[in-house]
């Protein structure tokens, strides 16, 4: 408060003596303006649409300028807004936005006025933690007739002179706290509310569980990137041995390499991305960054969505080329020659979805695993561009797998093999068995977290206020029904899944032929040196 009010102040009777004096002086003379003051246009929001549009500079608390008198008044907006008293808002103007006439006249906020205004909205005012300030103590004023009628009390009935925040028999909904106000050009919301952001670097956890999550997803993203990168360069060394069908595989590799690799600079980052930094001058807490405007937090965002979206494609892609070889009995050139239509669909659907989530400034900071991503305070976002392609993934990927499987086993009941091409054929049904349950489980369980996240996000945040409003010095929630907070283990399964999906490619390079071509490769490397 002492900020807003611009620290200690002159005293207001004093300035009032002179201002007094200034104006009783320069009627007097019978000048048509002021001497010392200019009056000018209304342009504090507070203060507009009342009986009068201009007022003067300095004004009865020495405010030089309207932009210092609406920060000034900043404290009083929630109380302005809940409509405690309809005195408030024509005092609080009389006083920083005074009435200015053409032959300089002060009018002088009154004395009733302000003793109804402070009696109305005192137990409001203590529940956002604001103060009635020396300055505009209500015997300063003079006893004058009072232009405004007697208002209706509207939270007479409502406020006892016992009540504490969390007994209030209203439910004000969430006021953004002070700390936690970010600049209105940056378009951030949080809780339904513009202009604000969640805290920084979690709201849910403590420092040290967050220092346990952030290393174990260090340790974990390490663990991904290397089995991807081992497949990716397998694929470098011996690029005509994975021909399609099995050439998605190496792409989805590559997805999930640069998957692994954005976690792994989230950990070397900490909260340096995600979190816009805290400003103790301005009574501003470090909060989540949101939107476009931080070019870090953009980057890690693109290359973390895209290649989360385009690996998903590209297991469907794979499963479209085995159907294509079980089923219609496509061989490997006649599926190459759709390649095309592969890379445009797996690096065109995830690229629209990236254009499009930037354009609606849809990027949040993750406190957690200090990267940017989509959906982790936008439940809209998440269920839309997260949730919803990931499931339509899935469900054609599974039928595209089921009826290759299917096909491929009626091959082997049916006709009749030698013995050694009837092996081959079981291990290869094997495989794609087991890699696609490598794959999916992981993948369903990622889905599986996120849909409970999404339902039980609501009570972790009605939680989540009603244990910090008192610190906050907002309205607490009136009438919590449930109360719940979210468990550390969640989100570590969620992120373990999210790395882990990427490892059964792994499975697929790993046979005997990798280990002799590796061991070529070494050998050649040596004999050349």
């Amino acid at each position: 408060i002492s900020l807003a009010f611009g620290g200690r102040m002159v005293g207001l009777l004093g300035v009032l003596v002179s201002m007094l004096a200034s104006c009783v002086a320069i009627h007097m003379e019978g000048a048509g303006s002021h001497s010392m003051f200019t009056c000018e246009a209304i342009t504090i929001r507070m203060c507009q649409g009342l009986t009068y549009n201009s007022t003067f500079m300095p004004n009865l608390l020495n405010h030089y300028d309207q932009q210092t008198a609406a920060l000034a008044m900043e404290p009083f907006h929630p109380m302005v807004n809940l409509q405690c008293s309809a005195d408030l808002r024509p005092f609080l103007c009389a006083l920083y936005a005074p009435v200015c006439t053409e032959y300089g006249r002060v009018t002088l906020p009154c004395r009733r006025l302000c003793q109804r205004a402070r009696r109305d909205c005192y137990k409001l005012m203590d529940i956002f933690g604001v103060s009635w300030p020396e300055e505009m103590e209500c015997n300063r004023f003079p006893d004058c007739d009072d232009p405004y009628p007697r208002p209706v009390d509207l939270l007479s009935t409502s406020l006892s002179t016992e009540e504490s925040p969390m007994s209030v028999q209203r439910d004000y909904g969430f006021w953004c706290p002070r700390e936690l106000k970010v600049e209105p050009e940056l378009g951030y919301s949080f809780l339904g509310v513009r202009d604000c952001s969640p805290p920084c670097p979690n709201m849910f956890f403590r420092r040290d569980e967050l220092l346990f999550a952030r290393y174990f997803i260090g340790v974990v993203s390490i663990v991904c990137l290397s089995a991807t990168l081992f497949t990716f360069l397998t694929f470098l060394i011996d690029v005509a041995r994975f021909r399609y069908p099995e050439r998605p595989i190496i792409f989805y590799a590559v997805c999930y390499m640069m998957v692994s690799l954005v976690y792994f600079l989230g950990f070397l980052l900490d909260d340096r991305v995600a979190c816009n930094a805290a400003s103790p001058g301005r009574f501003r807490a470090a909060t989540i960054t949101q939107g476009s405007h931080n070019k870090a937090c953009t980057l890690l965002f693109m290359a973390l969505y895209f290649f989360t979206m385009a690996g998903s494609v590209w297991w469907v892609v794979l499963t479209i080329t085995w159907f294509l070889a079980a089923v219609p009995k496509w061989g490997s050139e006649a599926i190459e020659k759709k390649a095309l239509l592969f890379h445009v669909a797996a690096w065109g659907v995830p690229g629209t979805l990236t254009i499009t989530l930037m354009a609606m400034n849809k990027v949040e900071g993750d406190g957690i695993s200090g990267v940017c991503f989509v959906g982790l305070y936008d439940l809209h976002a998440l269920w839309w561009f997260l949730l919803a392609p990931l499931c339509v993934n899935v469900l054609v990927g599974v039928v595209l797998l089921l009826a290759g499987i299917a096909a491929l086993n009626r091959v082997r009941m049916e006709i009749p093999l030698e013995k050694e091409n009837q092996d081959k054929l079981v291990k290869f049904m094997i495989r794609i068995g087991v890699f696609s349950v490598l794959y999916l489980a992981p993948l369903l369980t990622v889905i599986g977290c996120y849909l409970y996240e999404q339902s039980s996000r609501p009570v972790w945040e009605t939680t989540w206020v009603t244990e910090h409003c008192r610190d906050y010095h907002i309205p607490c929630p009136f009438q919590v029904l449930q109360s719940s907070r979210p468990d550390l283990t969640l989100f570590l399964l969620k992120y373990l899944m999210l790395l882990v999906v990427g490892i059964p490619s792994v499975f697929w390079v790993g046979s005997k032929k990798t280990c002799f071509e590796w061991a070529s490769f070494f050998h050649g490397h040596r004999r050349k040196e």
